[in-house]
């Protein structure tokens, strides 16, 4: 939509309030609202103002005045709020200068689009990203005491609960892939969530009950380019969280908030196309790829352990990338083969179905940033041709420990991941993707916030451990 349709539009919708959204630096949807007289078109160039000191990792309180520039294009109804709602997604600009925000994750995504077009025209992603519905959330954290509880009405903890009756359908750990009803207990909610999603533009594949016990989900949405995907992600989980609340229920995009059950990963699809033809595509290759594909899982590899800092970022995510739960921590690649961080799907022979599924992001990510930095790992294998190991097509879970110390893996840890990154970001500054500024902010608040803050609290486990030393 042009912004004189965006008028229209919310003219013939009897929109009341407009919605301004942004995404700050570590994935969380921000917003602030108007009445719908605040809107002109003058609006979609002159922006509105906010605080940027007031969001985590952006300004200091100097220079805290910014913008929000609305994208026309972006807007949707939103389909949660009792007053007529018009959202609007928004880019950052700083009101002094005219410049776009370096720190802004949209306009990262935007920058890495453009790079992109001196090997491809476009890129295309297809993100799984899967999340649990509980029944029940507690948590807390005090100098003396530390806890947390999930609960859920399908859990297999939950077979001798007085539930009066206890029906007694509950889904085994590792079993919920993917029994009917009345085990799974949340199709009605899912298929609710992609119906919605769908009233929002985003078109979906596929919806089911996931791996674990105690509610954990999957819907896939249909590929689409980069900065557009990144958009509907989050959507996505706009619509997770929010259906999820009307039903009484509580949704999480956390990695691993179970023990001894398969984490939420978020599996991402992506392809590279030129004047139509699918550049992966190499009939008569190792699974139909091209050698530029090839190239491209090996900047994957090569760079994986710096990805790490952005793709899975947080230190829950290191609970989740652990072996025995299709976690995908071996730097390997191959086809068919769920034990290695890089699949090639094989369901269909088709060119246009050709890609690479990277299996280690989770949906903590921020998916702008992601995305980015991703196809800028790959996009520099090209540029280096580099080369990866040779594809395993064997259950690398099943090898000998001499057969798997061969296999490099992933860092173990949020730490060490933002180590590599440290060491290794050259390849996202290419074409001011990337800024040096936003990476050392990046790295210096997840050490602060989240690494340092998990380090220095006593776990409940080391009671257990120590207690009695």
């Amino acid at each position: 939509m042009t912004p004189k349709e965006v008028l229209e539009f919310a003219k013939k919708n009897n929109v009341q309030i407009i919605d301004y959204r942004f995404t700050d630096l570590f994935g969380a949807w921000q917003h602030i609202s108007t009445s719908l007289h605040e809107l002109s078109e003058e609006s979609f160039v002159e922006g509105k103002g906010f605080d940027g000191s007031s969001i985590r990792g952006f300004q200091a309180i100097n220079e805290s005045d910014m913008l929000l520039i609305p994208d026309p294009a972006s807007a949707f109804m939103d389909p949660y709020t009792q007053v007529p709602t018009l959202v609007l997604i928004c880019n950052i600009k700083d009101p002094i200068t005219g410049e776009s925000y370096s720190r802004d994750p949209r306009l990262i995504a935007q920058k890495a689009e453009s790079y992109l077009k001196k090997v491809a025209d476009v890129s295309y992603w297809g993100p799984e990203a899967e999340f649990f519905v509980f029944d029940d959330v507690k948590f807390g954290q005090g100098s003396n005491y530390a806890h947390y509880s999930v609960d859920s009405s399908e859990a297999i903890w939950n077979t001798d609960r007085d539930e009066m009756p206890n029906l007694g359908y509950k889904i085994r750990h590792k079993e919920g892939y993917f029994p009917v009803s009345p085990n799974d207990t949340l199709q009605d909610l899912r298929s609710e969530m992609i119906l919605t999603m769908e009233k929002l533009g985003i078109r979906t594949e596929v919806h089911h009950h996931e791996v674990a016990t105690a509610g954990q989900c999957e819907i896939d949405m249909r590929y689409d380019t980069l900065t557009k995907m990144a958009d509907n992600v989050m959507k996505y989980k706009y619509v997770v969280r929010n259906t999820s609340l009307k039903y009484g229920k509580s949704a999480t995009f956390m990695p691993k908030p179970l023990f001894q059950d398969n984490g939420s990963g978020m599996h991402c699809h992506q392809s590279l196309w030129k004047g139509g033809k699918n550049l992966f595509f190499g009939k008569g290759g190792y699974a139909d790829l091209s050698e530029m594909a090839i190239h491209y899982i090996g900047g994957l590899l090569h760079h994986a352990p710096a990805l790490l800092a952005f793709i899975a970022p947080t230190t829950n995510s290191y609970k989740r990338l652990v072996p025995g739960y299709e976690a995908p921590i071996n730097l390997a690649y191959s086809k068919r083969n769920r034990s290695a961080c890089i699949r090639i799907p094989m369901y269909s022979k088709s060119e246009k179905a050709k890609r690479i599924e990277f299996r280690t992001p989770d949906p903590s990510a921020n998916p702008y940033i992601a995305f980015s930095a991703m196809l800028m790992a790959g996009l520099d294998g090209i540029e280096r041709k580099l080369v990866p190991p040779a594809p395993l097509d064997k259950d690398i879970y099943e090898m000998s420990d001499r057969e798997r110390k061969k296999i490099k893996q992933m860092p173990g840890s949020l730490e060490g991941a933002l180590d590599a990154l440290e060491k290794d970001h050259d390849f996202l500054l290419k074409g001011g993707v990337f800024t040096k500024d936003m990476i050392e902010v990046w790295v210096a608040e997840k050490r602060r916030r989240d690494v340092d803050q998990v380090r220095l609290r006593p776990h409940p486990h080391e009671f257990f451990l120590y207690y009695d030393i």
